[in-house]
């Protein structure tokens, strides 16, 4: 049996290279960038009004005219024009290209017009409400980079530099498998014995939610058909995720199936709670990594967000992002086990404070339901005190 700080350190020595891929733009949401995303033209690319008014050439001004005669009304989307008189002005719509000979605009509410005469209320600075052409950025710079996650805003600007398709990290291929006689269909009734299927559900949709459509399989306590099953899974699959059976019970027999079938044991076993039967290894010659959770609802849940979770987003390249709260309450937490702790969190003036919830072991399901995520507690003979900062792993975005 390892320590947490082993376990977790040989869990992120083994990510997998996942190479890039195109995908169309809008299927690009939530996807890792695997390119660096330039600027095709200038931003914007032309000076453009941020205001609808009028647009004038401000050495009238200087001249003391005060009344612009209106030579044409520009909207966005019209080509560029030219203002034949500079004592005359033109009507000017929020993104139309500044005509030359053009260089102030003054929008409706700072003057009157009659009879296509525009006469000035306030007096203008030079240059006003004019959005520079390049003010934002210019041609060739890079706007997004490679290992950035796409979201709505990104969405945006891959559109404005014309990136239908869109070069992006490889989600890896997942197979989630509980085992157990015991475990029955959602929309079964269960018998006294048996109990409903739900850590496979609850990895799924938290596949889900990083954008990998992951397939789910059930095995029966066989080690026949587990063998057979996994030899084939194995072949087919980047990540195999694992619920039940890896434990030290006389039907637990993914370890020895694993041992049989060529994964190469990483660590089996964590001094830790929840989740101390965690089984990591690597099948070398198809390039699958294997992780295999112990059964419990509480020991899958944790150890998904604890390791797996973290070891996705290095292996996309994104960064790593810790996390830490303070705590509401002293805990002791006694040698050798590193604890996961149930807690919500509350924001109290801009600091995040936890509080641990009621739950009944690794098998209460229901505590999850409750609960924003895991707090981190070494072994050690002093308490932790209130107020002090200890690390967090949430569990909901």
């Amino acid at each position: 049996m390892i320590n947490f700080e082993e376990a977790y350190r040989k869990v992120m020595q083994h990510t997998l290279d996942l190479e890039a891929e195109a995908v169309g733009l809008l299927n690009s949401n939530g996807r890792t960038l695997a390119e660096d995303i330039v600027a095709d033209r200038d931003f914007p690319p032309f000076d453009r009004s941020t205001k609808d008014g009028i647009v004038i050439n401000y050495s009238a001004l200087e001249k003391g005219v005060n009344r612009f005669k209106i030579e044409a009304v520009l909207s966005a989307g019209m080509p560029q024009t030219t203002l034949v008189d500079t004592a005359n002005c033109m009507e000017i719509m929020t993104g139309a290209v500044i005509p030359e000979n053009a260089d102030t605009v003054i929008m409706y509410e700072q003057l009157t017009i009659k009879n296509d005469v525009a006469t000035l209320s306030k007096k203008p600075t030079k240059g006003q409400d004019i959005h520079k052409k390049g003010s934002d950025v210019v041609t060739s710079s890079v706007l997004l980079k490679k290992g950035k996650r796409i979201g709505a805003a990104e969405i945006g600007v891959l559109a404005s530099v014309g990136k239908s398709k869109v070069q992006v990290k490889r989600l890896p291929k997942v197979c989630v498998v509980s085992t157990g006689d015991e475990l029955v269909d959602v929309d079964q009734v269960p018998l006294p014995h048996q109990i409903r299927k739900s850590n496979t559900l609850s990895l799924f949709a938290a596949l889900q939610k990083e954008g990998i459509m992951a397939e789910r399989l059930h095995l029966t306590d066989d080690r026949k058909v587990i063998t057979v099953t996994l030899s084939n899974i194995l072949k087919d699959y980047d990540v195999l995720l694992l619920s039940g059976g890896v434990s030290k019970g006389k039907f637990d027999f993914i370890p020895e199936v694993m041992e049989l079938l060529g994964v190469q044991k990483v660590f089996h076993r964590v001094a830790q709670r929840p989740g101390k039967p965690f089984l990591f290894g690597k099948q070398e010659e198809t390039n699958t990594v294997v992780f295999s959770f112990p059964g419990n609802p509480v020991s899958t849940f944790a150890n998904y967000h604890i390791y797996f979770l973290p070891w996705l987003q290095k292996c996309l390249g994104l960064p790593q992002k810790e996390k830490e709260v303070l705590l509401e309450e002293p805990i002791r937490i006694k040698p050798p086990l590193t604890r996961f702790i149930q807690v919500m969190v509350q924001v109290k003036k801009g600091i995040t404070w936890a509080k641990t919830i009621r739950e009944n072991g690794s098998g209460d399901l229901t505590s999850l339901a409750y609960s924003d995520g895991f707090i981190c507690l070494q072994p050690r003979e002093a308490e932790y005190k209130k107020g002090e900062i200890v690390p967090f792993v949430a569990t909901r975005n």
